[in-house]
């Protein structure tokens, strides 16, 4: 088996954690991968050069049977850039705050490891949002698990985003910003500014509108079939893009069309998970001072 480990600015006081998990990874006779940014995150810990081989050309992530991220759910959707097409299953190992997506608790990594390595988990597949715009953006990389957002760039007046779906006029967004999320993502930027929550396996996207002048202006779910375009007006010359964490700036000229992409994130998901358990104890349902 090979299982390459992926993680960003990890703090030191998770060394111990990741330490045990080489060492666990090496006791199952794995053959254990780094990424370059991995490599660089635990320059302070000292690892045998024996015990992991950083990936490159000779073997890439096609030739992974799993990739452990190691962090937060930020970390998680940047593994997902880093598997992109190839669909290598994600293990998310959580030490971070929110983990929506990476749900194994990092006490849990010992248990993780032996039920991946048994073969008692399920693989849960999230649909993700690709970008098509009428210049390269994002350096190809243009697709995202969580959403797609439009936003002015600085603290100037407002923008106005008028949409389309499937070719149709939608509405004329005057606002701070539009997201289109996935059902992964409606957990995300799209329910602090007021989207509802929608089920992984859901086939929807929702529009979100950011700050919206009209205030009887509301999100809307829409088919994830459909194809949602864009036209941005403003007063500024240019206006921010997203994909998840990452951004780049754009100008009105630039045509943007969204759909779903035509491949997937496959999370790993152990026995004894529920998505609706997740939901309770991070948004803190029910929780009650007088309980």
């Amino acid at each position: 088996m090979n299982i390459v480990l992926h993680g960003i600015n990890l703090q030191k006081e998770f060394l111990p954690y990741i330490e045990q998990l080489i060492g666990i990874l090496s006791s199952h006779g794995i053959r254990t991968f780094f990424t370059e940014n991995f490599t660089k995150s635990i320059k302070k810990l000292q690892v045998p050069a024996r015990s992991f081989e950083i990936l490159g050309p000779e073997m890439g992530m096609g030739e992974m049977d799993f990739v452990l991220s190691v962090g937060g759910d930020g970390t998680l959707l940047d593994t997902v850039i880093q598997v992109g097409r190839q669909q290598t299953p994600i293990v998310g190992i959580n030490t971070g705050r929110m983990g929506f997506l990476a749900t194994v608790a990092k006490e849990n990594i010992q248990n993780a490891i032996r039920n991946l390595v048994e073969g008692e988990f399920a693989l849960e597949s999230r649909s993700l949002v690709t970008l098509e715009a009428s210049r390269p953006v994002f350096n190809g990389m243009n697709f995202g698990l969580n959403e797609f957002t439009i936003h002015k760039r600085d603290t100037s007046s407002m923008i106005i985003v008028h949409t389309y779906i499937d070719g149709q006029y939608l509405n004329s967004y005057w606002a701070d910003g539009l997201i289109v999320a996935t059902p992964t993502g409606s957990t995300g930027y799209s329910l602090s500014c007021g989207g509802p929550l929608i089920t992984p396996g859901a086939r929807n996207f929702v529009i979100t509108p950011v700050s919206p002048h009209n205030l009887n202006v509301r999100p809307i779910v829409v088919p994830d079939e459909s194809v949602i375009s864009f036209k941005i007006e403003g007063r500024s010359e240019k206006f921010l893009i997203s994909l998840d964490s990452r951004s780049t700036a754009i100008d009105a000229s630039v045509e943007l069309k969204l759909k779903k992409a035509d491949f997937s994130a496959r999370l790993v998901k152990f026995l004894g998970y529920n998505y609706f358990d997740t939901l309770r104890q991070k948004l803190n349902w029910g929780f009650d001072m007088r309980n």
